[in-house]
């Protein structure tokens, strides 16, 4: 969890994107993101099932379909998609753990630690919560695992869940896979961020506690 003089700058950091944001040009926004849409004042987008509109005019963010405060890394991860996603992106097909997406490797081992070793333990013994908690949020079911799910961060970032259970013999293990496209839509960082808002939204829908210190 951040907290203290850590959230200081990441509210700054918010602000200084909004900023950013204002010198875009929606209409190469639009074409480079056809899943973006106009209405009124807001470019309109999904993000984990939810739509979230941005102000063409003040670079606020809102969520339209939950009163909570929207987390700063909620905000930090739709700027980032805005101004980080190539012209001429698009998904290949090619489903990769994030160690070894295009710059990822620096990365890994706090994925690993803060993301995908906390989502193991968070559902160990409790596969019908989070096969319950991944159809809330939309999710593809995947024949793999014993509970793999495909999300959608944004359209254009879908993100692999997969969770094997523990057993007499292994402990619970889980794997967080991405197409390897999603660094031409983000900057690498933010995928970070992307799988542990994730882990979290699942955690509240199954209503269990997360175990292990979280990246967000």
């Amino acid at each position: 969890m951040i907290q203290g003089q850590n959230v200081n700058n990441y509210e700054k950091w918010c602000q200084e994107w909004q900023e950013r944001f204002l010198t875009l040009d929606l209409n190469i926004l639009l074409k480079k993101l056809p899943e973006l849409k106009t209405e009124g004042d807001y470019l309109t987008l999904l993000y984990f099932h939810k739509k979230y509109g941005i102000h063409t005019k003040t670079g606020e963010i809102i969520c339209f379909e939950s009163q909570k405060p929207l987390t700063l890394f909620s905000k930090l991860n739709i700027y980032t998609l805005l101004w980080y996603s190539k012209e001429n992106a698009a998904l290949q097909g090619e489903w990769l753990p994030f160690r070894s997406l295009k710059d990822a490797s620096p990365f890994g081992p706090a994925f690993q630690k803060t993301v995908t070793e906390v989502f193991a333990a968070t559902f160990a013994g409790h596969v019908e919560e989070l096969t319950k908690a991944c159809l809330a949020m939309g999710g593809q079911k995947l024949s793999h695992s014993d509970a793999g799910f495909e999300l959608s961060a944004f359209a254009c970032i879908p993100v692999r869940y997969l969770f094997w259970d523990t057993d007499e013999e292994f402990p619970a293990q889980a794997n967080i896979l991405f197409d390897r496209s999603a660094t031409d839509y983000i900057h690498v960082e933010s995928l970070v961020s992307i799988a542990s808002e994730g882990l979290s939204l699942l955690s509240d829908l199954a209503d269990l506690p997360i175990k292990g210190n979280t990246f967000s």
